[in-house]
């Protein structure tokens, strides 16, 4: 998802919104204008739809992005993330900043759920590719897990700090990470059920994204404002800033591409997208100059 930078009111859009990139064509923009898409998902069962948490609701964008549906109303807005159930057809999660709501049905209907007792400001959901209606979502405090489809939950952990994504390991089902604001990186090695801090790493800065290398067992990235890139070659027993070439050390995103091992993308704030062919170690321009880049995912081919 791409945003331009220079942005007046008033003024028409710059291109901006959903973009796909294709051997051929490079990246091209899909449906609409948009000023403000945070994240994406897709249903591994049709890939060539993809749903998109925005700034005006739940968005369906078929035929890989390029026919758009609104399927929330103007009761839900302001939305941060979204995560559709792979083992659990027609079911999506999206947290916004209202808390979280979850369709059964593929977008019908709509009802909302309470992960969060106090705040219910939800940043961030992520459901487990294993199992049906389990899934973790995070927000102002803390983490949270639901094994019944968002019915009843329970502290995972985090209380207190900002949860800003989160993340199941593709090795390992039982792995997951959340980066936070200001308090660092969490993880969990037994599902999701509790989470603690791991090291230093991120601690007093602000974390938005990670990436586990689908390619390297071991390899992860995070990254944010400050550290810029962060990798690990050990499944986060130490990690590196990697940032030779990098204009400023202010990233919002960071992806591996599950076809070629080492390859890495990361948005750098209204630079470009950058690519790095050795995991971080050395970066280069590569598209979408002077944009804001929220998120980043790979598709199957079928989705392009």
């Amino acid at each position: 998802m791409r945003v331009q930078r220079n942005w007046v009111g008033g003024l028409p859009l710059k291109p901006s919104g959903l973009f796909v990139e294709s051997p051929v064509e490079g990246f091209k923009q899909r449906g609409f204008n948009h000023p403000l898409v945070l994240a994406l998902d897709y249903d591994p069962r049709d890939p060539s739809t993809l749903y998109l948490a925005a700034g005006n609701g739940l968005i369906r964008a078929a035929d890989g992005g390029r026919r758009w549906k609104i399927l929330t109303d103007h009761q839900v807005t302001e939305l941060r993330d979204v995560s559709v159930d792979a083992n659990a057809p027609g079911t999506i999660y999206f947290a916004h900043v209202g808390g979280l709501h979850v369709t059964r049905d593929g977008g019908a209907t709509f009802e909302q759920v309470h992960p969060l007792p106090r705040r219910r400001y939800t940043e961030s959901v992520r459901v487990d590719r294993t199992r049906a209606g389990r899934l973790v979502c995070g927000g102002e405090s803390g983490l949270y897990l639901s094994e019944d489809g968002g019915r009843s939950w329970r502290l995972a952990g985090g209380a207190g700090f900002q949860i800003m994504y989160i993340q199941q390991s593709p090795h390992d089902a039982d792995h997951w990470l959340a980066v936070t604001q200001l308090g660092g990186l969490l993880v969990s090695t037994d599902s999701g059920r509790t989470f603690e801090h791991s090291g230093k790493v991120g601690v007093g800065r602000n974390l938005y994204d990670i990436a586990f290398d689908p390619t390297t067992p071991g390899r992860i990235a995070l990254c944010g404002w400050g550290p810029g890139v962060v990798v690990s070659e050990d499944n986060g027993k130490t990690w590196e800033e990697r940032n030779q070439g990098l204009p400023l050390r202010d990233v919002w995103s960071v992806a591996f591409d599950p076809d070629r091992p080492g390859r890495l993308m990361a948005s750098v704030h209204e630079e470009a997208l950058y690519v790095s062919e050795d995991a971080g170690r050395t970066w280069r321009r590569y598209a979408l100059e002077e944009s804001v880049v929220f998120r980043m995912k790979f598709l199957p081919e079928v989705a392009r």
